[in-house]
């Protein structure tokens, strides 16, 4: 006899109730048949589930173990009942989704707001210092959307034939310790900065071209800069070291701080990419706006900077005519 799930929901019934009789009527059997029914149990497991007298039904040390799988097993395959059955109802799929990102701020909001909303929805995420590889993995398929950023007006290389919209624009910040001289300032000229080392993330955008382009504007040509993952990056400016550029939605980290550049010399721009013949495309409208929401979400621990996009239109996320395609 093969073991089935129906054997393994009358181990469980004995072992709830303690006794066959009591088992056998909560499953509406006859007591006989119950107990004819756990004797091929037991002869095909191998041995007794159950030691049986007059004060009732207690399992034995092999009992314990059967039970043991049966109470993972029994919910587990009535978890996949209901879910099956959702799936039926809907007549389709849970929605998957794909993401991609270069140094993302709204990637970890972005997927908790769509696990939110969409429980069912299989999410998963890759991370990349590429904005050409991501593209090549959504034009690929691997991928559904890539979320990244560039400079200015510049836009993703267009030699994959992705759709690209904006989630919104922000002025690009500078990160310094505390114990800055200029760190008491709201403001500071990027001039200002001309004698400060420098610490940037990896990546192959135009970024780095826009910041010597920026600095050459304002009259010099930056020192040294470090190359570094984001960790090395706010370790060696808080240590000193060096200043760095940053999102403005960089997350607060204790003893540091983050002003903004006179005159706003650098912009950075959020994208969401995405094939416009691929599956995906269908519901890019939704994860645009679920993109824009977590965007705004991740202003919340930066009040000063949202006072400052309220008298800043052209900045953040920019509705309704605002929003262009790239």
């Amino acid at each position: 006899m093969n073991l089935e799930l129906r054997h393994l929901r009358v181990v469980c019934a004995i072992a709830e109730t303690g006794s066959v009789t009591k088992a056998a009527s909560a499953l509406g059997l006859a007591q006989p048949a119950l107990t004819a029914q756990l004797q091929r149990i037991e002869r095909t497991l191998g041995g007794p589930l159950f030691d049986r007298d007059r004060r009732g039904a207690r399992p034995t040390a092999l009992g314990e173990l059967v039970l043991a799988r049966a109470r993972v097993l029994l919910p587990a395959m009535k978890g996949l009942q209901d879910e099956a059955a959702r799936l039926a109802g809907a007549g389709g799929a849970p929605p998957c989704y794909r993401f991609g990102g270069v140094n993302s701020p709204i990637l970890g909001r972005l997927v908790h707001r769509l696990a939110a909303e969409h429980p069912p929805a299989q999410i998963t995420t890759f991370a990349s210092w590429s904005v050409d590889e991501l593209a090549q993995l959504v034009a690929g398929g691997r991928l559904d959307f890539a979320l990244t950023g560039v400079c200015g007006d510049a836009s993703p290389s267009a030699g994959f034939g992705l759709s690209w919209q904006e989630v919104a624009i922000d002025p690009v910040l500078v990160l310094l310790p505390e114990s800055h001289p200029l760190a008491e300032r709201d403001e500071v000229r990027l001039a200002d900065l001309r004698h400060e080392q420098w610490v940037a993330a990896p990546g192959d955008g135009c970024f780095g071209d826009c910041f010597a382009a920026a600095c050459a504007r304002a009259g010099f040509t930056p020192r040294k800069v470090y190359e570094t993952d984001i960790r090395g990056c706010v370790d060696l400016v808080e240590a000193g070291v060096a200043v760095a550029l940053c999102q403005a939605t960089f997350r607060p980290v204790t003893g540091l701080v983050t002003r903004r550049l006179a005159g706003t010399p650098l912009r950075w721009r959020l994208l969401l990419g995405w094939h416009p013949d691929s599956p995906a495309a269908q519901g890019a409208d939704l994860v645009l706006e679920t993109a824009k929401a977590a965007y705004v979400d991740s202003l919340a621990p930066h009040p000063e900077y949202l006072s400052w996009l309220l008298n800043n239109p052209g900045f953040g996320v920019r509705r309704p005519s605002g929003i262009r395609p790239v």
